[in-house]
């Protein structure tokens, strides 16, 4: 590589607060070598005696389940974990002994079709699976093979120790130890999109050692020893050292670029492989997420088991009746049953062996009654999830164009549950808000700046329905700058105030503060200024959404951050007493980085003066505990600003600085490069130990506020979720009053709900605060709290009766204690009677916690939805995960069940989707028992009428085809296409989707219904058929029935019993389901005909028993179609008397559509008044309840 391709930017070495030189490794360097710290990396050597010795892994990655050779067994092994497969495994062999009322072939092929059909679908995935990691393993880079020379090779040959170039825009091939790159100073940049979803680039930088490592050439000699942690799943942890030169160099996470992150605005970098394959960090965080299984498809394993019960029940009844019956069958030598020959007759119908022969029954009739267990079952709900997934990715309606993103079901195994969720756990920031933050307003030297009002005022003044003092129309520009309420085109800039801004805040009393205040925000921070070489605008890539707004505030107020140069920022800033703008620059000596218990960051610099600044910014709750004596002048009227905009809904930061003495600050720098040098995992802590120290004696500036505004379309949807009867909680870090705000402009609370905050912000906990005695505020905080609760529960109970509505509020220091295993079940129930629970100041394992609690505490269905890597716990542990594919990044969608881009997007992925999911599989399972049960019995039937005899009423080949191909398909097609409702009035009728929160659909009395249904059908069959057919002449010349013809008979009436029961259980008819329900019907009768032209060989019973003995005898249709009409006829009966005496909910809907009154208000109004609750929450609760105080008012007067 020339080295005249080296760009010139900024040396980071420094601003990102480490020295690379001589480490101190006195106390630490033990843990190298030691258990996790053992890894030895010979660099530019793999093939050395040493390395080879290590044996570490090859880079191939793979991600498949399955293997050539582990695919057959461990997929059988899979399949054959279900009960339902490994029973029809047993009596499928068992079909090849004498005890099989079946061939063998007929029984085992239904279930080569299932395993297969099931085995196919988990290959054809695996498929796709093992063509991604082709793609990935046979990506090209270059390696360095010797004497200097770089040859290109596949990604999956890498070895530990090889040295790599990567170049612009490609990806790294494994975990690698950054040695140089085409900057001087050795810093590249990385994008880190597909290990965490963010876009923002992270600065990397090399070891000053091999900085200088610029050419091919350069590596021609180069040998290095890496010592360092063994490999592990944290992607922001690296603990090592390097051996170069005979003399050691720590080694940190600046070093280390990651696999699969992408080298941006940088030409080439060299490094050296550490970890390959699947030691990659990237890798070792692939791990399955929580195994999640639907209560549906839980209940469904009880039914089967059910199922089983029976068929054992049956083949024991059938098996004793059998054993007595063959024990009379010789009576002092009279035979009872002649035909069976029991005196000269084999053990199954041996009289003298009736015990044996009862035994061996037993086991032909458990093979018998089989078809009881719908084989096809399980394949066929995976087909339909797979199928209903596609619907949901496919849906226009939950599109986002802005961001090009379909919302996207990533398991199929819940789609039913997104049906029955009773209560939602939502983050708020990026979830309910934006993230996308806008400069406001702020406070300065105790003087409130910004006239802009935000969305969560505008919402206050409609509660308390008072005009807005600031509200401007937008389009009015010139009265709009008279009020500061212009909205700027500036993305994160919505800031207005004449006071200071065009250079005015030079007239403004405590001017020098403003001008510290704005320099801090264009200093303090960690954002990269990029230039458009076209427009030569400056746009900013910063950690976070705030950072950036901050810096786009300062520079639209006139301190103008454009550069970075090796050790300085850059600044244009208007001279006060010029009034003029000039360059100033700021030498950054060290950056002391945000983090969430730390809560604040920091800068060390030095201004053009030569004086030293702390710049430092951060919560209020670490901020102003920091302050010095005489840096609180302004502080009462900040802390009275910041409260004020927390009641506006905007996020708060506090702004201070200190001035350093040079002794003070070179002291502090050699702890914290002592700190930062150190090998050891405690390197963070003993970094923030040292960081404590310095951040103190502070002098407040004043504090920001930032607007995180609601997304489009979030009151409506939480109005529609809480009308369906969905509890909806709010876990936010916030402080409890920007939540609290959030939430009434949210439609979360509204006016006249009464509000129960738990919170230990009282006189006497902090009173013990001060005082340090932590057992004593353990104590007394844990007694408040349970206090609290006893109070609140004591208010819902006493208002149990009435409309009063009540809103749980609680911040994080409480819920610690709340969650403790003594007060937790108090704190449900508490929650549980609260239309409405917002949590602030959650920590993420506090959100996990909670999520858990409702879940388990209430044993109804949770689903959890957020944006950001501290939702990840609370997804993983709802019964459902939801992950907003938002600002923050993709961890929360890759650790998600489903994915969407707005939480608008939420009220159509439950109330029609979730409510169409649950319908279709729970109809489509009570019909898979159903027909099934109507089959199995008609067995039964024939069995006891023959003696239990064991001879089977049908043909071998009718009973193994019957859940294969007559009935699957249209059950199938339900699965898919039915709908009960349309979207439209899913969404306009949202009482609907209690029928599965309730699980009306699903529970026992419904299944047992069918069950009962399926009995029915089968007994009306059987006889009607017997009756009809046993005695009288079926053909030309006289002949009677014979158990062929009566088979084949009682089949086709079954299987038009089955496909006709369908087509009245369908709402919605395609034209995909008539073909599958009387194509099946059709399939039957082709079957009769090919099946029957065979050789009797092979159809047996069969043979040409339709085209010769039914089809030309009259009486063969009459009884079918006798039969059909009258099984169906109690159904028919039941579903009337109900849709007109006793009809659910979506019956009526269904009367609505069918007698064209959906445009009639007031007769929707009336089945609509089934969904408004009083205690609910949302626009309509809030309208309700405005509705009965004008009520109360007009009967007062």
């Amino acid at each position: 590589m020339s080295g005249a391709a080296r760009g010139r930017k900024l040396h980071l070495s420094k601003i990102y607060g480490f020295s690379c030189g001589k480490a101190s490794f006195k106390v630490d360097h033990s843990q190298i070598g030691g258990p996790g710290f053992s890894r030895v990396v010979y660099c530019n050597e793999p093939d050395c005696f040493e390395a080879q010795i290590n044996s570490y892994g090859d880079n191939y990655v793979r991600t498949t389940k399955y293997t050539l050779t582990t695919f057959l067994p461990k997929s059988l092994f899979e399949q054959f974990r279900r009960a339902a497969n490994f029973y029809f495994l047993i009596t499928g062999c068992l079909s090849f002994t004498p005890l099989a009322p079946y061939s063998a072939v007929s029984a085992i092929l239904p279930l080569i079709v299932v395993i297969g059909a099931t085995m196919i679908k988990e290959a054809i995935e695996d498929w796709s699976r093992k063509k991604q990691d082709m793609e990935v393993n046979n990506r090209t880079v270059k390696v360095h093979v010797g004497d200097g020379i770089f040859e290109y090779t596949q990604w999956k040959n890498l070895r530990v120790g090889d040295v790599v170039e990567v170049e612009k825009d490609g990806f790294f091939p494994a975990d690698l130890l950054l040695l140089s790159s085409s900057y001087e100073d050795a810093i590249c940049y990385v994008e880190t999109m597909n290990l965490d979803g963010e876009t923002n680039l992270k600065v990397k930088q090399a070891l000053e050692v091999t900085a200088g490592l610029h050419e091919n050439s350069s590596f021609k000699d180069f040998k290095a020893i890496v010592k360092c942690e063994d490999p592990n799943a944290n992607l922001y942890s690296f603990v090592g050292s390097m051996d170069f030169d005979d003399r050691p160099y720590p080694l940190t996470p600046q070093q280390l670029l990651l696999r699969d992150s992408k080298l941006r605005n940088t030409d080439y970098i060299y490094g050296v492989v550490i970890f390959t394959g699947h030691d990659t960090k990237v890798i070792q965080n692939s791990t399955d997420p929580p195994s999640k299984r639907s209560k549906v498809e839980r209940k469904m394993d009880k039914i089967v088991y059910l199922l089983f019960c029976i068929l054992v029940l049956m083949s024991f009844v059938g098996s004793v009746v059998f054993g007595v019956t063959t024990g009379e069958d010789l009576d002092n030598g009279k035979t009872k049953r002649w035909y069976l020959r029991p005196d000269d007759s084999t053990v199954f119908y041996d009289p003298k062996r009736a015990f044996v022969a009862t035994i061996l029954h037993f086991l032909t009739a458990l093979m018998l009654y089989g078809y009881l267990i719908p084989i096809s079952l399980y394949v066929s709900i995976e087909v339909v999830k797979v199928l209903q997934s596609l619907f949901i990715n496919q849906d226009l309606h939950m599109y986002y164009e802005v961001t090009d993103k379909p919302a996207r079901a990533r398991t199929s195994n819940l789609n039913e549950e997104l049906g029955q969720v009773d209560t939602i756990l939502s983050d708020k920031t990026g979830t309910l808000t934006c993230n996308s933050m806008e400069f406001i307003k702020c406070t300065i030297a105790g003087t409130a700046y910004g006239r802009g009002v935000t969305e969560v005022e505008r919402s206050m003044a409609r509660r308390k329905g008072s005009p807005l003092i600031h509200e401007v129309p937008i389009d009015n520009r010139n009265g709009a700058e008279e009020h500061g309420n212009i909205k700027s085109s500036v993305k994160g800039f919505n800031f207005a105030d004449e006071r200071i801004m065009n250079g005015k805040w030079i007239s403004e009393p405590h001017s020098e503060v403003i001008q510290k205040f704005f320099s801090l925000l264009a200093v303090c921070h960690t954002a990269i200024p990029e230039v458009n070489e076209e427009t030569g605008e400056i746009s900013y890539e910063a950690e976070s959404p705030d950072e950036a707004a901050f810096v786009i505030a300062a520079r639209e107020l006139g301190f103008e951050f454009f550069k970075r140069t090796q050790t300085s920022i850059l600044l244009h800033e208007l001279n006060p007493v010029s009034g003029i703008y000039i360059e100033r620059s700021y030498q950054i000596l060290n950056i002391l980085e945000f983090n969430s218990t730390r809560k604040r960051m920091s800068v060390i610099v030095r201004n053009e003066e030569g004086k030293l600044l702390l710049m430092c910014k951060g919560a209020d709750s670490v901020m102003l505990e920091r302050l010095a004596k005489k840096g609180r002048e302004f502080e009462e009227q900040t802390v009275d600003h910041m409260n004020e905009y927390a009641d506006a809904g905007l996020r708060t930061l506090v702004l201070a600085y200190r001035g350093l003495g040079e002794e003070e600050y070179k002291k502090f720098n050699n702890e914290f490069v002592e700190a930062k040098n150190s090998v050891s995992e405690d390197r963070e802590a003993m970094v923030d130990e040292v960081t404590e120290k310095i951040e103190n004696d502070l002098i407040l500036l004043g504090a920001t506020a930032v607007e995180d505004k609601l997304q489009h379309g979030v009151p409506e949807c939480i109005d529609k979720l809480a009308q369906a009867g969905m509890k909806i909680w709010v876990l936010t870090g916030d402080k409890m009053e920007t939540a609290i705000n959030i939430g009434f402009a949210c439609s979360l609370l509204r006016q006249g709900m009464k509000q129960i905050i738990i919170s230990l912000e009282t006189p006497a906990i902090k009173a013990l605060e001060k005082a340090g005695d932590k057992p004593a505020i353990t104590m007394a905080s844990k007694t408040s709290i349970i206090d609290q609760i006893i109070q609140g529960k004591a208010q819902v109970s006493a208002l149990s009766g009435s409309s009063k509505a009540f809103a749980l509020i609680i911040d994080g220091k409480s819920l610690a204690y709340a969650l403790e295993d003594d007060i937790k079940g108090m704190f449900l129930e508490l929650a549980i009677g609260c239309a409405s629970v917002i949590c602030c100041r959650s920590s993420p394992k506090q959100k996990a916690l909670v999520t858990r609690l409702v879940k388990l505490g209430t044993g109804k269905t949770t689903l959890a939805i957020g944006d950001g890597a501290n939702d990840v716990g609370m997804l993983q542990e709802a019964d459902i995960g939801v992950g907003i594919s938002g600002v923050e990044g993709m961890q929360a969608v890759m650790s998600s069940d489903i994915a969407i881009a707005q939480f608008q997007f939420l009220e159509r992925l439950l109330l029609v989707h979730g409510h169409w999911c649950y319908r279709r599989i729970t109809s489509m399972i009570c019909y898979f028992f159903y027909k099934n049960i109507a089959f199995g019995f008609t067995i039964f039937l024939f069995e006891a009428y023959a003696s239990f005899s064991g001879q089977t009423a049908y043909n071998d080949w009718y009973l193994s085809l019957y859940n294969v191909f007559f009935t699957s398909l249209p059950v199938l097609a339900l699965g898919v296409f039915d709908q009960d409702v349309s979207a439209r009035f899913c969404l306009k009728f949202p009482l609907l989707y209690q029928e599965g929160v309730q699980n009306v659909l699903f529970s026992w009395t419904r299944i047992l219904g069918w069950m009962f249904n399926g009995v029915c059908s089968a007994i009306i069959i059987f006889f009607f058929c017997i009756s009809a057919l046993e005695k009288q002449a079926f053909r030309k010349g006289g002949e009677v029935v014979e158990l062929d013809i009566l088979g084949t008979t009682m089949y086709t009436c079954v299987v038009w019993v089955v496909n006709c029961q369908m087509a009245l259980s369908v709402s919605y008819f395609t034209m995909i389901q008539h073909l599958f329900i009387w194509g099946g019907i059709l399939v039957w009768y082709l079957f009769l005909l090919g099946y029957g032209a065979m050789s009797p060989a092979i159809s047996s019973t069969a043979y040409k028993v339709f085209i010769e003995a039914c089809a030309p005898a009259p009486s063969y249709w009459l009884v079918t179609l006798s039969v059909v009409i009258t099984t169906l006829i109690p159904y028919f009966l039941y579903k009337a008397v109900q849709m007109r005496f006793f009809p659910m909910y979506h019956g009526m809907i269904q009367w609505i559509r069918l007698e064209g009154q959906s445009n009639d208000l007031d007769y929707c109004d009336m089945v609509r008044q089934r969904s408004l609750r009083t205690t609910t929450v949302g626009f309509t609760a809030r309208l309700e309840a405005s509705f009965r105080m004008t009520e109360k008012c007009h009967n007062k007067t």
